[in-house]
Formats: C-alpha cells, sequence, structure tokens
C-alpha cells in the first residue's frame, strides 16, 4: 500500500517516523543517515524510500520557506508555498537525474511553486511598462540591472528587509531572484515569462523604489 504524505501547518516541523534499523543524525550536511552520503538518500528518495524523502525535507526546509518569504513578505503563504514544493518534489523527484545539484533543482521548485500562486491571484510577477526611469537627482543611469553600490554597504539588514517587504510583488520578485538569489536576467525570463530587458528593467525600478523608501525611512527617524 502507497504511503500518504501528510505535512504539518508549520515551516520547521514535519511528523515524522524513522524505523529502528535506520538511525537518523543531526549532521548539517553531507551525512543524513548513518553511512549514508546526500547523494544517497536523494537516490533512495527517487526509488521511493520515504525516510530518505523526509531526511531531505529536514535538510532542505528552513532554506526553502526563506525563499518563499523573501519572494511573498508573508508568514502563512510562505507556510503554504513551502508545504507545497514538498508534495511537488514528493511527485516529482523521479524525474531529478543530476544535471544540478539537489539543492539548485528544488530551489527552482519553489521559485516556479510561488510564481504559479502568485499568477492565480492575478497579481502582477513583471509589470506591464518596461521602460527604464532615470534618477531624480539627474545622475548618468546605468545599465538597467548593472550592479548598485547604493544598495549595499552600511545599509541595517532589518530596514532593508522592511523596504524590500513594501515593494510591489512584480519589483520584489525580480529584486529576490536577482539581487538575493543570484539568478541571472535569462534565467529569470525564462522562469517569469518575461524578456530579458524587461527583467533589467524592473530589477532598476525595485532599486530606485528602495533607495526611495530607505530615504523615507531615514527621514521619519530623523525627525522622531
Amino acid at each position: 500500500m502507497a504511503q500518504s504524505l501528510t505535512f504539518q501547518k508549520c515551516p520547521t516541523v514535519l511528523p515524522v517516523r524513522f524505523p529502528d534499523k535506520i538511525k537518523k543524525t543531526h549532521a548539517k550536511n553531507a551525512i543524513l543517515f548513518a553511512g549514508m552520503t546526500e547523494a544517497e538518500v536523494i537516490e533512495g528518495a527517487r526509488e521511493g524510500d520515504m525516510d530518505c524523502f523526509e531526511a531531505l525535507y529536514h535538510q532542505q526546509k528552513r532554506r526553502i520557506f526563506s525563499l518563499c518569504l523573501r519572494m511573498t513578505s508573508n508568514h502563512a503563504e510562505a507556510e503554504d508555498f513551502m508545504q507545497e514544493t514538498f508534495m511537488q518534489l514528493h511527485r516529482k523527484i523521479g524525474t531529478f537525474r543530476g544535471e544540478s545539484a539537489f539543492s539548485t533543482w528544488l530551489h527552482r521548485m519553489a521559485v516556479n511553486v510561488v510564481l504559479m500562486q502568485l499568477r492565480k491571484k492575478n497579481l502582477p510577477i513583471v509589470p506591464i511598462d518596461e521602460t527604464t526611469e532615470g534618477d531624480e537627482d539627474g545622475t548618468v543611469k546605468k545599465e538597467p540591472g548593472a550592479p548598485d553600490d547604493r544598495l549595499t554597504g552600511a545599509i541595517d539588514r532589518l530596514r532593508l528587509q522592511r523596504a524590500v517587504d513594501e515593494l510591489p510583488p512584480g519589483y520584489r520578485t525580480i529584486f529576490v531572484l536577482h539581487d538575493v538569489e543570484g539568478y541571472e536576467h535569462n534565467e529569470i525570463a525564462e522562469m517569469v515569462g518575461c524578456s530579458i530587458g524587461n527583467s533589467k528593467s524592473q530589477l532598476h525600478k525595485a532599486r530606485l523604489k528602495l533607495r526611495e523608501l530607505l530615504r523615507i525611512d531615514r527621514a521619519v527617524k530623523a525627525n522622531k
């Protein structure tokens, strides 16, 4: 009889029952079970071993939840999307061929889950307008998507995260995928269904909006 897969609505807890014959370890990385490498556990999960699948869940859950939270800025939605990602993994892990790192493959699956849910809610993944705006102070515009030194360095992480949370969903998606998760514009264009130029343009606009939000934040604090 096939085993059912039941997740609790929680980003860090999954009911698991490991058989006595397999000793679960708490190593952070390669060794998930005593005497088994990550590659062996992945292969076991591909072959339908639920204990191996649960081990992968425990290894990857925090990173996937963090990704979903950064993309949605909503704790409850991030939990739901994380759970949906692992449900899809349960159905599709047999298709993993090792052509990329497992974590990269799962990461992309989580991104696609979030993007699919945004589309279902009719939230804009990428705004239609592809024009590029200049800085209001008249400085020369950089190529959209180029590194922005003004958003690096001594910015308090908490302030920056609050500003990212306030970005419109489309801007936030591109910013998180490129500046946080490290995807290239051609990869982002493929994932969200836009042109490379559109991805670069929206990243540029997201950075402009972030600078505006951070300026407002500093002004509010200065007036207190």
